[in-house]
């Protein structure tokens, strides 16, 4: 079978329940067309296909058996910010391009319990920061739609993978929009979720309060299969919620569009920058809601023009803080014949963390030095509370709210982007975070260079089965998350 790589996580599932094709046959599949076309894409730092044969068989042997999940034998992706047992956990960086993990994440053994078969790990963003997947110390991931722009970031390689049918779903992290703004770049629903639903433990820390992981797929209902696998409570992540967990595929209908109250914020469809297509193709898929039943009410988020400073003052420091554990000592890179202590520290450092790595540490260790803790830091961590208070008072009058993912389409490689013109590129998607609330991404369209464009809800504490839903009843009226990129039609 030539198109397994256009099945839904569902005809997989059946697929493979109704032995039309096994693990393996299927696992194989994935693995030709990763060497086939991966060298063109670069969503990959590492591919495994001795251990994900190895666990295909054993999800084979499950079925055969009669003990299989819904998942067992279905491949995925890891971003490579989750800690592999066994396999190379680099986090995108020079830092730790050597350091092959003793433990799983939390998110990568659920997975395995789900009898998931692991195909490689993902390219991404060094240490998560950055927003095209050019800050790889393994290069930059390519958008499949148009091998010359970037992804998004920093989960670039698994938004590329999955647009480029090299893995049917993928693991991301989203910090400040890295679930989000790729999957927008490259045409997928992704999915951030209340700060807390998914465990932390064993992903690399870049801002601690700010996490979270989620899944990216090509469809809502994609999305909540595999969140189905990644949620719930870990005793080992102290941050984790004890909070119930739906069965996310089961309420895909749970939710009516009738009905439901979506927020416009005015202050979202003013900013400057926001690109034309993008806000025409947001506003279309807003009126297609509103014939399916929705109500769109205009509202005020009043903390708009904070949401940058605050998010680059709070998450530089909290990286600044994870960060100082590479330091050449215990493990990681470590620079040549140091001279003395300092040395090794400095040079183990400044060689193993790039450009953009430096620059946040730089940014955050000054923000939290002592003649500037209370005026930065405090400060950011108030005006914190007060974008938190201006989502809540929202939601007193509407059940989600709508905006753009990003003010723009996938950028050019190379476009030499300022930091600050990268950092206001955040400007929908970092109050989520800051907030932590659940917020997804849904493809409703492309611009006029046929570049995706993603349309973002953000809902309420708790509220994953409602944004899946939304979305889910949206994609069973449109057909934007079905197209696919001129790659991803070619055939292994």
């Amino acid at each position: 079978m030539t198109d397994l790589h256009r099945l839904s996580i569902r005809e997989l599932s059946e697929g493979l329940a109704g032995s039309k094709f096994s693990s393996r046959e299927l696992t194989e599949h994935y693995l030709k067309r990763i060497e086939k076309i991966d060298a063109q894409v670069q969503s990959y730092v590492t591919v495994t296909p001795e251990q994900a044969l190895a666990q295909a068989d054993a999800a084979d042997a499950l079925r055969k058996s009669g003990m299989a999940n819904v998942l067992t034998g279905v491949p995925v992706a890891h971003k490579d910010i989750f800690c592999t047992q066994g396999i190379k956990t680099t986090a995108g960086s020079k830092m730790l391009d050597n350091f092959i993990s003793p433990y799983d994440a939390t998110v990568v053994a659920k997975g395995k319990v789900a009898g998931l078969v692991t195909l490689g790990k993902a390219n991404m963003d060094e240490f998560a920061m950055g927003s095209t997947s050019e800050s790889s110390y393994f290069g930059a991931t390519r958008n499949p739609w148009a091998l010359d722009h970037v992804p998004g970031g920093s989960s670039g390689g698994s938004a590329a993978a999955v647009a480029a049918d090299l893995a049917p779903f993928a693991t991301g992290t989203d910090t400040g929009g890295s679930i989000r703004q790729p999957a927008s770049f490259c045409g997928l629903t992704g999915l951030k979720p209340t700060y807390g639903r998914v465990s932390r433990f064993g992903m690399i820390a870049y801002a601690s309060s700010l996490d979270q992981g989620g899944p990216m797929a090509r469809s809502a209902e994609d999305c909540a299969y595999l969140m189905n696998v990644m949620a719930g409570h870990d005793a080992k992540d102290s941050t984790s919620m004890d909070q119930d967990v739906d069965d996310y595929v089961a309420n895909l209908n749970g939710t009516s569009v009738k009905g439901l109250r979506i927020g416009i914020p005015k202050q979202y469809f003013n900013v400057a920058g926001l690109d034309a297509d993008v806000k025409a193709r947001v506003e279309e898929s807003l009126k297609k809601l509103e014939e399916m039943g929705a109500t769109l009410v205009e509202i005020d988020l009043n903390m708009t023009d904070a949401y940058v400073p605050t998010y680059y003052l709070i998450a530089p420091a909290e990286a600044s803080s994870n960060l100082q554990r590479f330091d050449g000592v215990r493990y990681g890179y470590r620079c040549e014949n140091p001279v003395d202590l300092t040395d090794l520290y400095k040079r183990s450092r400044s060689e193993g963390f790039g450009p953009e790595v430096q620059r946040r540490i730089l940014i955050g260790t000054y923000a939290l030095s002592a003649g500037y803790y209370d005026a930065y830091y405090v400060k950011a961590q108030k005006v914190r509370r007060l974008i938190q208070q201006d989502f809540l008072k929202a939601f007193e009058s509407v059940d989600v709210i709508a905006a753009p993912s990003a003010p723009t389409t996938a950028y050019r490689i190379g476009a030499n982007l300022t930091p600050v013109e990268m950092y206001l590129g955040d400007i929908y998607t970092i109050a989520v975070n800051l907030a932590g609330l659940p917020a997804i991404n849904a493809p409703v369209g492309f611009d006029k260079d046929n570049l995706p464009v993603g349309l973002q809800l953000i809902g309420n504490y708790w509220s994953e089965s409602q944004l899946l839903s939304v979305v889910h009843q949206y994609q069973q009226a449109t057909d934007w998350h079905t197209k696919r990129a001129a790659i991803a039609e070619e055939n292994a």
